[in-house]
C-alpha cells in the first residue's frame, strides 16, 4: 500500500467530522425518543404505515412544520451506529500506514485505547451517578451493576448485561472491542484473499446470518423496539455487521493505492450515497429488509457526509475543527446518554418548551464533559499503572528486571536456566495507551 504523506500523518478531517456528527445524532435521536416515551421506532408493517406512525409520535414534539421537520432526521440517528463501524475498519487500515501489522502489540494498544476512556467515564460517572440519585431521590445503579461496569470487559456477556443499567448505547463498547480482536485475521485474509473476494465472503456471511437472525433466531435490529423471542440480542454479535466493517477495510486498501470511491467527484458520490440510503430506508420496514438494510444505510450516509464535510473542509478553520471534535468523538458517545437521561428525567419532564430550550445546553455540555475525560484519561492511566507497578515490585519474590516479562521470571526463579531459554527472553513494555 502508498500512502500519501498528508493521508498517513494524520487522520482525514472528513472522517473526524462524520465522527462528531454520528455521535451528535445518536445524542439527539435518544434524546427524542426520551421525550417522547419511545413514541417511535421502525416496526415491519411496511413504509406507510410508518410514516403515519412517525407524524402521530412527531406531534408529541410540537404540531408545528418546523418540529416535523427538525424531528423527521433524528428518528433515524440510529443509523450512525453502522456509519462508526464502517469508519473503523477505514481508520484501523488507515492507521498502519502501510506497514507491516504486529497482532499482539497491535490489540494491545487498540485495547487500551478503547478502554482507558471507557474506564475513566465508568469509575468517574459511578460516584457522581450515585450523588445524583441520593440527592434526587432518583435512579441509583445496583451495586452488581456497578461492580460489573467497573470491571468490565472482565464481566461482560454478549448482551452487555452488566453495562446495559448504566448506560443502554454501551453495548457498543463490546461490539467495538470483538471487531478489534478479529482485524488481524481479517487484514491477513484482505492480504491472501484480496479485497473483492473478502469482501464477497464477509457479505455473504453477514447476509446468510442475518437471515438466521430473523427468520431462525427470533430476533429483530437493535433499533427496533418488538417483542420477539430473542429481542435485539441475535443483532449484536459481530457477525451481524461484518460485512461493513470489511468495507470499511477494503475502501482504506483502494485508498491507499489512489483508488476507490474516495476518489469519486462530488455528484458521483452523493448520487450513490442517496441511493444505497434510500432502498435501505425502505428495507428497514420490513421484516425480509432486515437482511439487508444495515449493510446499505451505513453506505449511504458515509458518501453523504464525505461530500459535505469535505465542502465544509474548504472553509478556514473547518478542517482544525473537525479534526479536533472528531477526536472527542468516542468520550462523547461514552457519556451522552448520562446528561440527556439526567437531564430530561429531572429537570425537562414533559415539558416541552423547556426541552428545546436545554437541548442546545445537553450537546455543548456532552462536549465539556468529553474534553474533560480525554484530559484526565492519561493522569487516571498513569496513577493505575504507578500503583500496578508499585504492588508488583513490592509482592515480587525474586529480583526481576523491569523489562523482563513473567516468562522470564518464572525461568528465573527456577535457578534451572538453559541457553535456550535464555535466548527466548521477551521483553516487557510500559502499557501505554495512544491517543
Amino acid at each position: 500500500m502508498t500512502f500519501s504523506k498528508k493521508s498517513s500523518s494524520q487522520r482525514l478531517a472528513w472522517i473526524e467530522g462524520t465522527r462528531i456528527f454520528a455521535a451528535v445524532m445518536i445524542l439527539l435521536y435518544h434524546a427524542q425518543l426520551l421525550m417522547t416515551h419511545y413514541a417511535f421506532t421502525p416496526q415491519p408493517t411496511g413504509v406507510a404505515h410508518n410514516l403515519t406512525l412517525m407524524g402521530e409520535a412527531t406531534d408529541r414534539l410540537g404540531n408545528t412544520l418546523v418540529a416535523s421537520i427538525l424531528s423527521f432526521p433524528i428518528w433515524f440517528g440510529f443509523q450512525f451506529v453502522d456509519v462508526f463501524i464502517l469508519i473503523s475498519g477505514f481508520s484501523l487500515v488507515l492507521s498502519l500506514k502501510g506497514k507491516p501489522l504486529e497482532p499482539i502489540p497491535f490489540l494491545k494498544r487498540r485495547f487500551l485505547r478503547i478502554l482507558w476512556p471507557f474506564w475513566t467515564v465508568a469509575w468517574l460517572s459511578y460516584p457522581v451517578l450515585w450523588g445524583i440519585g441520593k440527592s434526587t431521590n432518583s435512579y441509583i445503579p445496583d451495586p452488581w451493576h456497578i461492580f460489573a461496569g467497573l470491571t468490565f470487559p472482565l464481566l461482560f456477556d454478549y448482551a452487555a448485561e452488566p453495562l446495559l443499567p448504566t448506560s443502554g448505547p454501551w453495548w457498543f463498547v463490546s461490539l467495538i472491542l470483538s471487531f478489534t480482536f478479529i482485524f488481524p485475521y481479517l487484514w491477513e485474509l484482505l492480504q491472501r484473499w484480496g479485497s473483492r473476494n473478502l469482501l464477497g465472503v464477509s457479505l455473504l456471511l453477514t447476509l446468510g446470518y442475518r437471515t438466521l437472525a430473523v427468520y431462525v433466531f427470533g430476533g429483530h435490529p437493535t433499533y427496533v423496539v418488538l417483542d420477539t423471542p430473542a429481542n435485539w440480542l441475535p443483532f449484536v454479535p459481530f457477525l451481524a455487521k461484518l460485512s461493513t466493517f470489511v468495507l470499511g477495510m477494503v475502501v482504506a486498501k483502494a485508498y491507499g493505492n489512489g483508488k476507490g470511491p474516495l476518489f469519486w467527484q462530488p455528484r458521483r458520490a452523493l448520487l450513490v450515497g442517496i441511493l444505497l440510503y434510500a432502498i435501505g430506508f425502505i428495507c428497514q420496514f420490513y421484516w425480509s429488509g432486515w437482511i439487508f438494510a444495515d449493510a446499505l444505510l451505513p453506505i449511504g450516509l458515509t458518501l453523504c457526509c464525505m461530500v459535505a464535510f469535505r465542502s465544509l473542509s474548504n472553509f478556514r478553520g473547518a478542517d482544525s475543527a473537525m479534526r479536533w471534535l472528531g477526536s472527542r468523538s468516542y468520550s462523547y458517545f461514552l457519556i451522552h446518554n448520562f446528561v440527556i437521561d439526567r437531564t430530561i428525567q429531572l429537570i425537562v419532564g414533559d415539558n416541552l418548551s423547556l426541552y428545546y430550550l436545554l437541548l442546545p445546553a445537553m450537546l455543548l455540555g456532552t462536549l465539556i464533559l468529553a474534553e474533560v475525560v480525554d484530559f484526565t484519561t492519561p493522569a487516571i492511566q498513569h496513577l493505575i499503572i504507578t500503583g500496578w507497578r508499585t504492588v508488583n515490585r513490592a509482592l515480587t519474590k525474586y529480583p526481576v528486571s523491569p523489562r523482563e516479562s513473567w516468562n522470564s521470571a518464572a525461568e528465573n526463579a527456577s535457578r534451572e536456566p538453559t541457553c535456550q531459554n535464555r535466548g527466548s527472553l521477551t521483553n516487557h513494555r510500559s502499557i501505554t495507551a495512544t491517543k
